[in-house]
């Protein structure tokens, strides 16, 4: 399943929550079962992931209802229709039930007043955050009948008491028409604690008054793929990840970035920027660590990249910031041309700032 080449560029985006809850008896079948079941899964998954962003993690423990999260990320909702398919045709897939489904979109904010922030928000960035909160979200109808002015008003104080809590990165997802739900909103953070003090003081918050509906909420713990899958065991079972993330995946074809040029595929959770220069391929993540700007979409130089949004320059070889604002470097990625195809490789250890 490989890529095709993508422009990103003002490009709305497919977002999935899918929460799958697993059979108790899943748990007695003999381990060599499970074991095909899991490696039927991660199977799947991997091969839908130079069309899809997919992150994983465990509600194992964290909520009774439901046991592990797939959160989806595509330019195609024939994907996310077409991963869930070959899920359920697997091995493991008879004892999976999706209790819980969201489907939405990114757009611009109407509350977000400048060009490029409005910009920012078509295109999904996740981190490496330990944890994420998710919850659907639904407001009274009384607020959509308000003038546009007094709920920016109303919006700039929710607005200003996000921006007290840094730990904490929101995505906020449209779902108008595509499901249940009007948002579905997702936090990354390292600080539970964090989050929860956000909350609370957004309860204090005018907005709040507008709220018909923001439950449930799903306490989601990030895992690797492998291991994620093996929590639904409750066997402690734990797996040996660096041979999993060693192994080498075709994204495309030489043809499909000619020199010159960018392309942007999914590899092992994250958006990749890749870039042929001079017939020599370069492979790192797309988002600038300074303000989250396409690479993909900025103009390469003598071997860096420029951001297309604040300028920040970059070492395309080994990630490393050469110019501000950007201070943290990129992560990158091994890559290698095999039988006229472009394969990517595992993340190589990501250069300390200087």
């Amino acid at each position: 399943m490989t890529d095709k080449p993508r422009d990103t560029k003002g490009r709305r985006q497919l977002v999935k929550f899918s929460f799958y809850r697993m059979d108790p008896g899943w748990r007695a079948l003999p381990e060599n079962e499970r074991e095909r079941g899991r490696r039927a899964v991660a199977d799947v998954v991997r091969a839908f992931s130079d069309r899809l962003q997919i992150r994983s993690y465990s509600l194992v423990g964290t909520r009774g209802d439901t046991d592990f999260l797939l959160w989806q990320i595509g330019d195609r909702l024939d994907d996310i229709q077409q991963l869930a398919g070959f899920i359920n045709g697997t091995a493991m897939g008879p004892y999976l039930t999706m209790p819980y489904s969201y489907l939405a979109m990114t757009r611009p904010s109407l509350y977000v007043s400048r060009e490029e922030a409005r910009a920012e928000r078509m295109q999904l960035h996740p981190g490496d955050s330990k944890y994420l909160f998710v919850y659907p979200f639904v407001k009274t109808r009384e607020w959509y009948q308000l003038p546009l002015g007094e709920r920016q008003s109303m919006m700039d104080e929710h607005i200003r008491i996000g921006r007290k809590y840094p730990s904490v990165k929101l995505n906020t997802t449209y779902s108008f028409g595509l499901d249940d739900q009007e948002f579905v909103v997702s936090f990354e953070t390292d600080e539970p604690a964090d989050f929860l003090d956000l909350v609370m003081e957004l309860r204090e918050a005018k907005t709040s008054l507008y709220t018909l509906r923001d439950t449930p909420i799903f306490s989601c713990v990030a895992m690797g793929l492998e291991d994620t899958l093996d929590s639904l065991a409750g066997t402690g079972e734990r797996r040996n990840a660096p041979e999993t993330e060693a192994a080498w995946q075709k994204v495309g074809e030489v043809s499909d970035s000619p020199p010159g040029s960018s392309r942007v595929v999914y590899y092992a959770g994250d958006q990749v920027a890749i870039f042929n220069v001079g017939g020599d391929f370069y492979a790192v993540s797309n988002r600038c660590p300074h303000a989250n700007g396409l690479l993909a979409e900025g103009v390469i130089e003598a071997g860096f990249v420029i951001c297309p949004s604040h300028g920040s320059r970059f070492d395309l070889a080994s990630g490393r910031p050469l110019e501000g604002p950007a201070a943290r470097p990129l992560r990158t990625y091994s890559v290698r041309v095999e039988q006229n195809g472009v394969l990517l490789g595992r993340p190589r250890a990501e250069p300390q700032p200087t």
